[in-house]
């Protein structure tokens, strides 16, 4: 998830979009690649470890007690909308203002025109949520309130409202988890993800996927291919902010290119950037086990660790070794995915003359140790991106036509009573994750 507004023009000015969220944020610096000889696939035949933790078993952040409560009504829902009495309880995880984790039966809600009802099959940690949980914000994005939290989700259709004609129960779906206003300039002219009055699922206070049922706009779902998996649809919201950033990069046959990070954004950047002709494609990382998984999951790619020893420069200088003598051979797109401030000041010194550094992760607000002078002499175009707009077509097709093989970055699923163990997990690099899902395989039940 990139998202940058939090849904009132008055609280989150046009230019609050400079103080990144994230990748995410998502985080290659909060989610650490998982690489073991002991992968199980029991999980739609993927290699990942299905996890089943006690639901006692103690957070290892202390300072973030468990709370469980009953149909509590919730942020991000008019209070007058109607609830429906389902087959099943909605049990679902919040994360609260004070830093808490609640586990919660929601209420489920009909859809209004134009909305359906899902049950939310597969969602995937992303670090954004780590990040909310631990923090209590993200720049300028704050949790006021108790708020349900997930956006990388996929599911099936059970209900839809008035008005809704391109889908029907049983239609299974991934879920793009913001909705913009469909009203102001930016929107009208197609760059939607810049909208300044998004409503994001599971950012203070529109509830995320985190729970067994959800509504959600039927126009802001893409059905998916009978061959594409949950747990690939869930991966969708990921692969869509790589899609853009490729996309928003001149990637063509031949091109030299880096990807800093091997997280879960650098490792589908680096994927989507083999599958879009780079090469030769270097892949950078302080942590070995992350290189090693990159190099299995993309065996052309050159892998170099980052050595915190040297200076930006250096560690710059050393990756464009790798390239080469002359400068035309050397990196003319780098996809920074860290967001840390040292990985973007090393990857301005990597770009060739003319080339352009692609800021795809999201760090600290400030950043004061830029190269600026040699980013001006060199002419090096330094790009951002927020989100991703019309991607999710363009990924499904990855998918489904096997450019991308997203499902080996899933390393760990739990189920969904258990999603406080997994974000616990997601929590702590120690643990080795790439990306933990939470799954839903109760039978789906329309009612």
């Amino acid at each position: 998830m990139r998202v940058k507004w939090g849904g009132m023009r008055q609280r989150w000015p046009l230019f609050s979009h400079l103080i990144p969220l994230s990748l995410f944020l998502r985080s290659t610096v909060l989610l650490e690649p998982f690489f073991s000889s002991n992968h199980q696939s029991i999980f739609e035949l993927h290699p990942i470890t299905m996890c089943s933790l006690a639901a006692s078993q103690p957070l290892t952040h202390d300072a973030t007690p468990v709370v469980d409560e009953l149909k509590v009504k919730l942020n991000g829902y008019p209070s007058d909308l109607q609830t429906l009495k389902a087959p099943l309880p909605n049990p679902s995880l919040q994360v609260t203002a004070d830093h808490n984790l609640k586990r919660v039966d929601a209420p489920v809600y009909a859809p209004k025109s134009g909305e359906v009802l899902l049950h939310i099959k597969a969602t995937g940690i992303c670090g954004s949520d780590v990040h909310f949980w631990k923090t209590g914000c993200i720049g300028s994005l704050v949790f006021e309130g108790d708020c349900i939290i997930g956006h990388e989700a996929a599911g099936v259709v059970i209900r839809v409202g008035e008005d809704v004609t391109d889908l029907k129960p049983g239609d299974r779906v991934a879920v793009e988890p913001g909705v913009p206003c469909g009203h102001c300039f930016l929107c009208k002219d197609g760059r939607y993800n810049l909208c300044e009055d998004v409503q994001f699922s599971g950012v203070y206070p529109y509830a995320g996927t985190l729970q067994r049922y959800k509504v959600h706009p039927a126009k802001w779902l893409h059905k998916l291919p009978d061959s594409v998996s949950f747990a690939e649809g869930a991966l969708l919201e990921p692969l869509s902010v790589v899609l853009h950033g490729i996309n928003s990069a001149p990637i063509t046959l031949g091109t030299p290119a880096v990807i800093c990070g091997a997280g879960p954004i650098g490792l589908l950047a680096l994927a989507a950037a083999r599958a879009s002709g780079a090469h030769p494609l270097v892949i950078t990382d302080v942590e070995p086990k992350r290189l090693a998984f990159a190099k299995d999951f993309v065996p052309t790619a050159i892998t170099y660790q980052v050595d915190i020893s040297k200076s930006n420069e250096q560690n710059g200088k050393a990756v464009r070794k790798l390239f080469g003598e002359t400068e035309y051979a050397q990196p003319r797109v780098v996809f920074e995915c860290t967001g840390i401030e040292s990985s973007v000041c090393s990857a301005a010194y990597m770009v060739r003359r003319g080339g352009v550094l692609m800021v795809v992760g999201v760090g600290r607000s400030i950043m004061n140790n830029l190269p600026f002078m040699h980013l001006s002499l060199a002419e090096i175009q330094l790009r951002f991106i927020n989100r991703y707009k019309d991607t999710w077509p363009a990924g499904i097709a990855c998918i489904e036509g096997g450019l991308i093989d997203a499902k080996k970055l899933v390393s760990h699923v739990f189920p969904l009573e258990q999603a406080l163990e997994g974000l616990t997990l997601s929590a702590d690099p120690k643990n080795g994750c790439i990306k933990v899902q939470i799954v839903d395989e109760t039978e789906t039940t329309y009612f």
